[in-house]
This record gives C-alpha cells, structure tokens and sequence, in this order.
C-alpha cells in the first residue's frame, strides 16, 4: 500500500501572502504532482494547519483545489484551523460524539486513526481525557495502527518548538495509552514542527513532515525563538510493505538538474 502523508499546508485568501509566500500555488503544484506520480496512493493525508488565519475563503480555495484528485483525501485541522470554520465548508467530516474532528478508518493495511488535538486560542496542542477515551476504544478494536496527530506527542529537544507541541498535562496520560498499545501502533505520524523528524516514542516509531510553505530550521539550544526560512517544500509517499513502513521525502518543487545514475560499479568508475 503507498498513501501521501502532507501537512501545514497554510492556505490563506486568494492572494494574500504568508511569510512572503503564496501557498496556493505551492499547494497546487504538489497535488499536480501526485496526481502526476502517485495516482495509484490509497489516500493522501494532511495532517492540519489547513488554513492560515482559517477564512472561509481558504477553506473554499482547499475544497476547490482537491476538486478531481485522484487520490482519496482525509483532512485533519491545525491549531492555525477552527472547527467552526474547518466545518462551514467541510459539514459532513466525520467527527466523534462530542464534536472533535477525528475519525478511524479499516484498510487492509491496519486501522487509520486520524486524531484531532487542537485547543482554541494556543498554538499548543490538547488532548483531553474525552479525545483519550475514544483513541483507546479505536485502538483496543485492532491489531495494527497507524495514528496521525498534528501536534508532535512528545518533546523534540528543540525549546521554541516545544512550548508549541502536545502540552505538558496532557503527554503523560497520551504517552501511557500509546505505550500499553504499543504492540498495535505500527507507526505514529504528524505535522506542525514544518520539518522532516523520525525518532521513536517508547520504542513506537514516529516520523514528522515538512510544510509545503515554511521549514523550521532546528534551534537545540536554549532559546524561546523559532527560525524558519523559505527552503524547499516536500510531501512524504509512505510505503506499506507488509510489516515494514517506509518513507520517502519528495521534494516535488525542485526545478534544478537531476542527474540520473546507473547501479552497475562501472556507472561510478571515474572518468579519465
């Protein structure tokens, strides 16, 4: 199974700029080049910060912009995106009994749980004990997972970035329901860092992807500032093989040269 995993695609009004940067147009040559490469994925996910400043204008411009994909999309909101304005345009998302946007989702793959952490008014996520209650029962009904956040679950060792992943009160009692589920989760995925991460969580795989619009560069020391630059956008075709998961970063804005090599020894002897 291939699916595309993306994220903090940050769209905006039609011709405002964030940072600098259109982003529709960023996003439009990433889905012109899935559909052009990766037709054949099962989903594509983009795991929130939909939107910018969440504008009913951005949302329409996303709802039109995925017009005649190719590839079945499942959305997750941001702490960028409301609720409110995620469903004006989007009513019929799936959403659990008290309201959070987050859905599962059987493919013969395993269970795609698609989690919903945003609070309103922080950029820090949430998950409360409502949103913990209703990952468990969708775990405890699987044998294999894969869970996609928005926020990163766990502290990354960069300070800035972590005053703004999962809260503090809310990772413990998360990380102990991952952890006795440990044995389910093939893989955790997420966005909202804008930069290309793996790791394990408690022996639980992990990965993180860039923005299609911003890349943070890492900042490991004490610091509560976070640089980002305008450096090459990618999206993330993941590769379900059995029981192996693999990822591989496509950096679908690269106009530069591409120099194609053969595999035989000969193909890298040096050239008189």
């Amino acid at each position: 199974m291939k699916f595309i995993h993306m994220s903090d695609i940050h769209l905006a009004a039609p011709g405002k700029l964030v940072d600098g940067i259109d982003p529709a147009p960023r996003l439009a040559q990433a889905l012109a080049h899935i559909a052009r490469h990766h037709a054949d994925a099962a989903r594509l996910i983009i795991t929130g910060d939909l939107t910018h400043w969440a504008e009913p204008e951005a949302y329409a411009a996303l709802k039109v912009a995925l017009k005649g994909m190719p590839v079945p999309v499942r959305l997750m909101v941001g702490n960028h995106d409301t609720r409110e304005g995620f469903l004006a345009t989007f009513p019929d998302h799936p959403r659990d009994d008290a309201g959070h946007i987050q859905h599962a989702e059987d493919l013969p793959e395993g269970r795609f749980i698609y989690c919903d952490t945003i609070q309103p008014e922080t950029h820090a996520g949430h998950f409360c004990e409502p949103r913990r209650a209703w990952l468990a029962k969708q775990l405890a009904g699987t044998q294999r997972a894969f869970v996609f956040f928005h926020h990163n679950v766990l502290h990354l060792g960069d300070p800035a970035t972590d005053l703004l992943s999962l809260n503090d009160a809310d990772q413990a009692p998360l990380r102990a329901l991952l952890v006795a589920n440990r044995d389910r989760i093939a893989h955790i995925f997420f966005g909202h860092v804008h930069e290309p991460l793996s790791g394990t969580l408690a022996g639980i795989p992990f990965s993180g992807v860039t923005s299609t619009v911003h890349q943070t560069i890492p900042n490991l020391s004490p610091s509560l500032m976070s640089g980002m630059g305008p450096l090459e956008p990618s999206y993330r075709v993941v590769l379900i093989r059995g029981e192996d998961v693999v990822i591989h970063q496509i950096p679908f804005a690269w106009e530069g040269e591409v120099i194609w090599h053969g595999g035989s020894w000969q193909d890298w002897v040096e050239k008189a």
